[in-house]
């Protein structure tokens, strides 16, 4: 995809989906959503770009959740940004320790090694009633954004106002990461690692890099949902939800960052037509787009629309 269609596609699915959720302030519920699982997904592709699964990485949203709402409930007159920040920032910490470790590994150990990390601090949020409020979760009051005091509908608004422009600038910053030669080293650690060791480059470090990358994304998708919830419980954090996020990663490929996005949407639209009209079924059909996913489109969403440019500008060349 080019970059002359890209960006202004992206502000004008921006101003849509403003307009949208002004004119229709049921929307602002499922978009923040929608924004949030594309977020977490973003981070996940990093990840993917080094043929790395991780499947425990909902961990970090639910980091990214309980420091926001320990930050709202400790200091009641912090804003949301500040709020929102706690949140990236406790993942972040998370991340650091995890990834001095993680990165040794590869492969299927390296997604069970988060995989067995999350059911642990899932467990843990759990049985630490005092602290987390178990699995009732932790509730805390909303807070002002950017200095207002504000009404749940105008917060509402303000927070999908915030999740687009981030969703916007970071888009746009990992896809700039894609294409540098950090990111060109993160698709050398899939293809040829040895090499990579063979002329100085340390694949453990760069792979630990992605590794904090994605830790802060999906920690501020859980910080920002946690923000609209005015709620955090374990079963953010919980492996199913993990699952999710691979599901929408997978499903939008890895070639763009907004493949992440393209994921989410269809994942949401289909979760949520799903539970409407086939109630006890949305789960097999998410299993069957995969599937299908996986065998007429194995680079995703977004490998599938480059293959069909580079068909349409052969045939035209013709």
């Amino acid at each position: 995809m080019q970059r002359f269609f890209i960006l202004p596609a992206a502000a004008l699915a921006f101003l849509l989906a403003l307009a949208a959720c002004w004119f229709w302030p049921g929307l602002r519920v499922p978009v923040i959503g929608f924004l949030c699982a594309g977020l977490a997904a973003l981070g996940l592709t990093v990840l993917l770009r080094a043929g790395q699964v991780s499947f425990g990485h909902a961990m970090y949203a639910a980091i990214g959740g309980y420091a926001a709402a320990f930050t709202a409930r400790l200091f009641p007159g912090a804003d949301a940004l500040v709020v929102v920040g706690a949140g990236v920032l406790a993942s972040v910490c998370a991340g650091t320790i995890a990834a001095a470790f993680v990165s040794r590994y590869r492969g299927i150990f390296f997604g069970m090694l988060n995989l067995g990390i999350s059911m642990v601090l899932f467990a843990l949020a759990g049985k630490l009633y005092a602290w987390t409020g178990g699995t009732d979760g932790l509730r805390f009051e909303r807070p002002t954004l950017l200095g207002m005091t504000l009404d749940r509908g105008e917060f509402e608004f303000g927070v999908l106002a915030l999740a687009l422009t981030l969703a916007v600038a970071l888009t746009w910053l990992i896809q700039r990461y894609f294409e540098s030669s950090a990111g060109q080293v993160m698709v050398a650690i899939r293809t040829n690692e040895t090499r990579l060791e063979y002329i100085g480059v340390s694949a453990r470090a760069t792979l630990a890099q992605g590794y904090l990358m994605s830790a802060a994304l999906v920690g501020l998708s859980g910080a920002l949902l946690s923000l609209e919830q005015g709620l955090v419980t374990p079963e953010s954090g919980y492996w199913i939800r993990s699952g999710e996020y691979v599901f929408i990663a997978i499903l939008g490929g890895s070639g763009h960052a907004l493949g992440a996005f393209f994921g989410a949407a269809v994942f949401e639209t289909i979760k949520l037509t799903a539970a409407v009209y086939f109630t006890n079924a949305w789960q097999m059909l998410l299993g069957l787009t995969l599937i299908a996913v996986i065998f007429f489109a194995p680079a995703g969403m977004v490998g599938w629309l480059e293959q069909a440019r580079a068909r349409l500008a052969t045939g035209g060349a013709r």
